[in-house]
C-alpha cells in the first residue's frame, strides 16, 4: 500500500461507505463506488453530495464500476450483513490484488467468511462510529459531530493499518490502529448487541429503553459482556450501561429502522452470533434468547 495518493474501492455507497467515498475523494484519493445501474449513473453525474454541519456541505466525484476489475490498496465494504453475499459478487477476488478489504459489518463472525474467500492476509476488520444516512442515491445526511473508525486486523503487517490510517485521519476521520482484533469485534457487540435487540423489539428509542426496560437492559449487558469475556475480549457491563445511560434518548439502532421500513434484519449476524459463541463457551444467556425468539415470531 502506497503511503500517499491510494486507489480506494467502496462497496455500498450508502450512509457509511457514501460518507467514506466523499471524504477521502476530497483528500485527493482516487475513489471507486462499485454499485449497480441506476446509482452509478446518478453517482457519475451527480458526484456524491454530503450535507454535514461538521465537514460542511460539499460536492465529491468518484469513478462508479458495476465490479471490481483492477488490483486497489484498499477496498471498502459498507453494506449490510444481510445483502453481503450478493454484495461481494461485484469484488471477484481474482481482481482485488493483494489489497486490504476492510469491512464494516455488525456482528463477530463476518471476518472468518471474508478470509475464506479471500486470503487470511487481506482482511482488516473496522467499526465505525457515526450518524450518517443515505436520503437518495448520491445524496448523504452526516448528523454527528465526528466520524471514529476502530481498524485492526489479525495477520496484517501494522504499517499497512497505519498507512490506511493515516489516508482516513488526513480526511477527517478519527482513526485507531487496535493490536487485538477479538477485543476490538466484541468492543462493538457489547454497545450494538443490547441496543439493537431491545430497540426492535419495542419499537422505542434507547430513553425509553434504559427507562421503561432497565432490569432487561441490565440483565441483556451482562449476558453480553459474559459472552464477551468467554470469548477473550474483556467487558465491564456498568461501563457498558454507563453508556447507554450518556446516548441521546431519542436515539434508535439501525436494526430498528429497518423494522419500521420493512426491510430485512442484520438479526443472525447480531443476535445469532451472539447466541453461537454463548453456546460454544456455555455461557447462559436467557435474556438474549428471549429477545431472539420473540423478534423472529414476529417475522423478523
Amino acid at each position: 500500500m502506497t503511503k500517499d495518493r491510494l486507489t480506494v474501492a467502496v462497496l455500498g455507497p450508502g450512509g457509511v461507505g457514501g460518507l467514506l467515498a466523499a471524504l477521502l475523494s476530497r483528500a485527493d484519493h482516487r475513489v471507486i463506488c462499485l454499485a449497480g445501474e441506476e446509482t452509478a449513473r446518478i453517482l457519475d453525474d451527480r458526484g456524491i453530495e454530503i450535507h454535514s454541519a461538521h465537514f460542511r456541505d460539499f460536492t465529491a466525484r468518484v469513478e462508479t464500476a458495476p465490479e471490481l476489475t483492477e488490483p486497489v490498496d484498499v477496498c471498502l465494504v459498507a453494506v449490510k450483513a444481510t445483502s453481503l453475499d450478493a454484495a461481494l459478487e461485484r469484488v471477484p477476488a481474482k481482481a482485488f490484488g493483494d489489497g486490504l478489504l476492510v469491512p464494516f459489518l455488525n456482528g463477530v463472525e463476518h471476518p472468518d467468511r471474508l478470509r475464506d474467500r479471500y486470503g487470511s492476509d487481506r482482511v482488516a476488520p473496522a467499526a465505525i462510529r457515526v450518524e450518517s444516512t443515505r436520503v437518495a442515491p448520491g445524496v448523504i445526511e452526516h448528523g454527528s459531530p465526528f466520524v471514529e473508525v476502530d481498524l485492526t486486523g489479525r495477520g496484517i503487517p501494522r504499517e499497512r493499518l497505519n498507512s490506511l490510517a493515516g489516508a482516513l485521519e488526513w480526511a477527517g476521520v478519527t482513526t485507531r490502529v487496535l493490536d487485538d482484533e477479538t477485543a476490538a469485534l466484541w468492543a462493538k457487540m457489547t454497545f450494538l448487541a443490547p441496543l439493537a435487540l431491545l430497540t426492535t423489539r419495542y419499537g422505542l428509542p434507547a430513553g425509553a429503553i434504559r427507562t421503561r426496560h432497565r432490569a432487561e437492559l441490565t440483565s441483556l449487558v451482562e449476558e453480553v459482556a459474559a459472552v464477551s469475556r468467554a470469548c477473550g475480549a474483556p467487558a465491564d457491563p456498568a461501563e457498558a450501561l454507563a453508556r447507554y445511560d450518556a446516548f441521546p434518548p431519542e436515539m434508535r439502532s439501525s436494526m430498528q429502522r429497518d423494522a419500521e421500513a420493512g426491510r430485512p434484519l442484520e438479526l443472525d449476524a447480531i443476535g445469532g452470533a451472539l447466541l453461537r459463541a454463548a453456546e460454544r463457551h456455555g455461557v447462559r444467556v436467557p435474556t438474549a434468547v428471549g429477545l431472539v425468539e420473540e423478534l423472529k415470531r414476529a417475522g423478523h
